[in-house]
C-alpha cells in the first residue's frame, strides 16, 4: 500500500468554529506532509470529481474530515472502488465530530498526527485487512439474501402446487425439480413463473 488519496474539505462548521484549515496547521500535522515523509505517494484533494478520477490508482483513502462528512465521502467513493477508508483524527476533525460519534461511518481504521512511521504503517495494514473482511462479509450477506429470496419463491410455488394438485410438499418439490430439468432452467425461475401466473389468474377472478 503506497498510493494514498487524502480528502480535505473545509466545512461551514469549521468556518463558524474558526477552526484552522489544514494548510494553516503546523506542517508536520497535515496528513499529506506526514504521509509523504514516511514514503507514501499522496494526492490531496477536496474536489469530488478529482477524487473519483484518482480512485483507480488509489490503495487507500484518508478522510481528513469531520465524521459526518467522512460518512458522505466514504459512501460516494466506495461506489467507485473498494479500498480501505481511514479517518484522520486531528484536533480539528475530532472537535467537530463529537455529535456524530455514534453514526455508522464506513471507516476501517483511524490515523492520528502523533503516530510514528511504524504505528502508521500498522494502522494502514490492519485497516486494509478490515476493509477486505468487510467486503467478504458483504458478499456473503448478499449471497445469503439471494438464497433466502430464492427459497421464498420456491416455497410459494410449492404451496400453489400443493393446493392445485392436492399433493404433499415433497411431491411439489419433485414437480418443480423435474420441470426445471426439462426446461433447463433454475428451479427458482420455474417457481417464479408459477407464482406469477397463479397471481395473474387469481386477479382475473
Amino acid at each position: 500500500m503506497r498510493s494514498l488519496l487524502v480528502i480535505d474539505q473545509r466545512t461551514a462548521n469549521e468556518v463558524a468554529a474558526a477552526v484552522p484549515l489544514p494548510d494553516q496547521l503546523s506542517k508536520k500535522q497535515t496528513p499529506k506532509c506526514l504521509l509523504e515523509c514516511y514514503g507514501y505517494q499522496v494526492l490531496r484533494t477536496s474536489d469530488e470529481k478529482k477524487a473519483v478520477l484518482h480512485m483507480g490508482s488509489t490503495d487507500a483513502v484518508i478522510l481528513h474530515l469531520p465524521l459526518n462528512e467522512a460518512k458522505q465521502w466514504g459512501t460516494r467513493l466506495l461506489k467507485q472502488k473498494t479500498v480501505p477508508m481511514l479517518w484522520w483524527c486531528s484536533a480539528a476533525t475530532a472537535s467537530l465530530s463529537s455529535a456524530f460519534c455514534e453514526d455508522d461511518v464506513p471507516v476501517d481504521g483511524i490515523l492520528t498526527p502523533s503516530m510514528s512511521e511504524q504505528e502508521l504503517h500498522w494502522a494502514l495494514h490492519f485497516g486494509s485487512k478490515q476493509c477486505f473482511e468487510r467486503l467478504q462479509w458483504m458478499n456473503e450477506r448478499k449471497q445469503l439474501e439471494g438464497r433466502l429470496e430464492e427459497r421464498k419463491w420456491i416455497d410459494m410455488a410449492k404451496g400453489i402446487l400443493c393446493k392445485i394438485k392436492n399433493i404433499s410438499e415433497a411431491e411439489a418439490y419433485d414437480v418443480l425439480r423435474k420441470q426445471a430439468m426439462n426446461e433447463r432452467k433454475r428451479m427458482v425461475d420455474v417457481a417464479t413463473s408459477i407464482v406469477k401466473v397463479y397471481q395473474i389468474l387469481q386477479d382475473q377472478k
